[in-house]
């Protein structure tokens, strides 16, 4: 089973009728502002696209397009990576977690929402040890989530030349706010 129900969300991987709701969420200066901060041009959306879908097919798991359950509108995109960062310290074999939501859907709680749902489902179908995010230090809106998801800070570091704080949730430790009930 690769789609996941929330209370209000369906998660579910990317098609190629998602890429137009893609391309534009990343286009979005305020979208990008803590990944990347550079807005992301249709070719680059396309290759986001496409290593989406590649994460499926090669590790059977990925990110998801998030879209609202009574009307169908695009969220955002949430799911699980396996990036192979150039960074110190690395995340090893651990499946990253990340959300990225557009502006209207912000300040709903589907961030919360859909990463637990895709760390619950990450736990139950692949068992992993741990699991990892990276946020910017800036950005306590996503901070928040990450530690309603059970996520402690390991290390800070640098990756592209802007500070991220480095998270880790241990699987099967029962924290406050805890994703795998």
């Amino acid at each position: 089973m690769r789609e996941v129900e929330t209370e209000r969300l369906v998660l579910r991987v990317p098609t190629l009728g998602d890429f137009e709701d893609s391309a534009a969420m990343w286009s979005k200066e305020s979208v990008v502002r803590y990944v990347g901060g550079k807005a992301h041009t249709r070719e680059e959306s396309w290759q986001r696209l496409l290593r989406h879908v590649g994460h499926w097919q090669l590790l059977g798991f990925g990110f998801w397009v998030a879209r609202e359950k009574t009307s169908g509108k695009y969220v955002g995109e949430v799911g699980l990576g396996d990036f192979r960062r150039d960074m110190t310290p690395g995340f090893g074999d651990a499946p990253e977690v990340g959300w990225v939501l557009v502006p209207r859907a912000h300040g709903k709680g589907y961030a919360t929402e859909a990463a637990q749902a895709a760390i619950g489902w990450m736990e139950r179908r692949h068992r992993p040890a741990r699991l990892v995010c990276m946020v910017e230090p800036e950005n306590s809106a996503s901070l928040r989530v990450a530690s309603k998801c059970g996520f402690r800070e390991f290390a800070r570091s640098t990756f592209k030349n802007s500070a991220v704080v480095l998270l880790e949730r241990i699987s099967g430790e029962q924290l406050p706010g805890d994703c795998s009930r």
